[in-house]
């Protein structure tokens, strides 16, 4: 089934033939955790109301949009970039591999993909890079909410296994309260050993 261009602002060219999917990624500013990345091929003939960047929704309306994508779109996935990686590569690259690896996942294979941001992942089929794209095209939207939702879930789980981080707060984001559990209990496994605040912790217990 042909996708059409859902919530597509009027100065892109894209074909009606296009089978399109809207990427984006979740977790590029945290000190611990995978960063996430998520594709979504929408239905034009099963559209979503209330789709927009996932950053300005709340986490139950996105919890409520979240089933509701994986239900009516033609394909989605879902994939992640460890903390090893993001250490190994830096954050960007770590963003882009989760990014093509959610695009090479879905069941269907999109021809043109439309990435958040102002870069593109290397990858098979064309890609165009649009800024603020989470808020201008729906399939972006989608993909935005998925990445957050199934990040977010990915951090509460981390709380279960390192309960003194809190993860479950501040998902991993260098809050006040995450710098004070940082500073008491030093990095867990999970902290991205090439970010600022974790490296500095290292360097001193060195």
């Amino acid at each position: 089934m042909i996708n059409q261009n859902l919530g597509l602002f009027d100065d892109l060219p894209a074909s009606a033939d296009e089978i399109i999917c809207g990427v984006d990624e979740a977790g590029r500013g945290p000190l611990a955790g995978p960063v996430f990345a998520a594709a979504v091929i929408l239905d034009v003939s099963r559209p979503i109301e209330g789709l927009r960047d996932s950053k300005k929704l709340t986490e139950a309306k996105r919890d409520m949009l979240a089933p509701l994508i994986k239900q009516h779109a033609l394909a989605w996935a879902i994939a992640e970039a460890s903390e090893e990686e993001i250490d190994k590569l830096n954050i960007l690259q770590a963003s882009m591999l989760a990014m093509r690896r959610a695009v090479e996942a879905l069941s269907t294979v999109p021809t043109l993909a439309l990435i958040d941001g102002n870069r593109c992942p290397v990858m098979k089929i064309q890609s165009i890079a649009i800024i603020g794209g989470d808020d201008k095209v729906d399939a972006i939207s989608a993909a935005s909410i998925l990445a957050k939702t199934a990040r977010d879930a990915a951090l509460v789980l981390l709380h279960q296994r390192y309960p003194e981080y809190c993860f479950d707060q501040h998902k991993g984001y260098g809050t006040a309260l995450h710098l004070e559990r940082l500073r008491a209990h030093g990095p867990s496994p999970v902290h991205r050993r090439s970010f600022a605040p974790v490296r500095a912790l290292l360097e001193v217990s060195l």
